[in-house]
């Protein structure tokens, strides 16, 4: 029956208006290249007390994406993160979640791909209020399988006064072979923009001398590290990136310019950003043009401390953004608990990489896109 089946299903087709006929075998094509998926779990952690931010128990791991004789070129397009119990599939509450990072090798990714770029090692952070990242269609990170990751996963407890709970970290890498395009792939790059507060010293805007505040903005408050992590600017200034928040309203400023490091025009195209319980927003502004780049909200819990939601930016167009223009985050908290709390304010930006070459080592042609001089 099954051939009879298929020879009526055949002639069914070629009885179709040629139009409809094209469209229906043109499907295929359209429906784009496979998305792969490298799952990873992470180790079980025992939680059985309170931690906050930063605190709680942690392991770092190393990993590919692909295993492979010869290395070839994919094309990161997602990744996520789930709280799972022992078994690997039992639901936990994000809540556990303190964060998952995927980092990678710069240098190394730098001699690979030939950039001239500055970057920092870090691919993905969620945490929560944002348990999942999908670039844009036709968008993706390019990697080589053979490069090396490091998965660190954290979990935390700001709510739970008693039990013992088992959690790990369910982490999916989403991803598309080079050799499986039919059209080409948007390179994109990763850089960041992190709220500080002035530890040591005078000047709020770190690496600059002389600021003025109708160029580089008023600068980020002097505040109080809430952990070990603060670094000097290179010119006798102190600044932390993790901080403490006393009770009631705080705003902060902080330029990024430096940090985000624009090595040409370009757009941005993904925001993923990263927030500690208590916040309300978080604001990336053109400090040149006066304009608002992005401009994320924050949501807590009905019950307990956390974040349930955080805003996310995705556009296929993008957004323009200038090498010699001058960039501020603007943090708002509003710390309604009583007592001191800890606090983080980034941005993870992903934007056009205007440099994209095809690596040397690989010697198959490509669909992949080439930019730039």
């Amino acid at each position: 029956m099954r051939p009879r089946s298929r020879f009526l299903r055949l002639r069914a087709m070629r009885l179709l208006p040629p139009i409809l006929l094209g469209i229906l075998l043109a499907l295929p094509a359209l429906a784009g290249p496979q998305v792969r998926t490298r799952e990873i779990l992470s180790q079980n952690y025992e939680v059985d007390r309170k931690y906050k931010s930063m605190q709680g128990p942690a392991s770092t791991e190393t990993l590919v994406i692909e295993d492979g004789l010869f290395p070839e070129l994919l094309w990161i397009v997602g990744y996520e993160a789930r709280m799972v119990g022992r078994d690997g599939e039992s639901p936990r509450s994000q809540e556990f979640m303190c964060h998952s990072n995927l980092d990678f090798e710069p240098e190394r990714h730098a001699q690979l791909f030939g950039w001239r770029k500055r970057t920092s090692a870090r691919l993905f952070t969620l945490s929560q209020g944002q348990f999942e990242i999908r670039f844009p269609e036709g968008y993706g990170i390019p990697v080589l399988s053979s490069e090396e990751l490091k998965l660190t996963t954290q979990v935390l407890n700001l709510n739970r006064e008693e039990g013992r709970f088992d959690v790990r970290h369910k982490v999916k890498i989403h991803y598309v072979r080079d050799e499986d395009l039919k059209e080409p792939m948007r390179p994109l790059y990763p850089t960041s923009a992190y709220g500080l507060v002035l530890v040591e010293g005078d000047g709020a805007v770190p690496g600059v001398e002389s600021p003025h505040d109708e160029t580089h903005g008023p600068g980020c408050l002097p505040g109080q590290p809430a952990s070990a992590g603060e670094y000097e600017d290179g010119l006798g200034r102190v600044f932390s990136g993790h901080w403490v928040v006393k009770p009631g309203r705080e705003v902060n400023r902080t330029n990024v310019t430096q940090r985000m490091a624009l090595p040409f025009d370009t757009t941005l195209h993904y925001v993923a950003v990263h927030l500690h319980p208590f916040a309300e927003s978080l604001t990336l502004r053109d400090l040149t043009t006066g304009e608002t780049v992005f401009e994320s909200r924050a949501r807590g819990p009905e019950k307990g401390i956390g974040l349930d939601h955080v805003d996310y930016f995705s556009s296929v167009d993008g957004v323009q953004l200038y090498r010699d223009h001058q960039y501020e985050i603007v943090s708002v908290y509003d710390n309604t608990s009583g007592e001191d709390q800890d606090s983080m304010a980034v941005m993870y930006l992903y934007l056009l990489d205007q440099e994209y070459r095809r690596p040397a080592v690989l010697l198959e042609p490509s669909a992949s896109l080439e930019l730039g001089p």
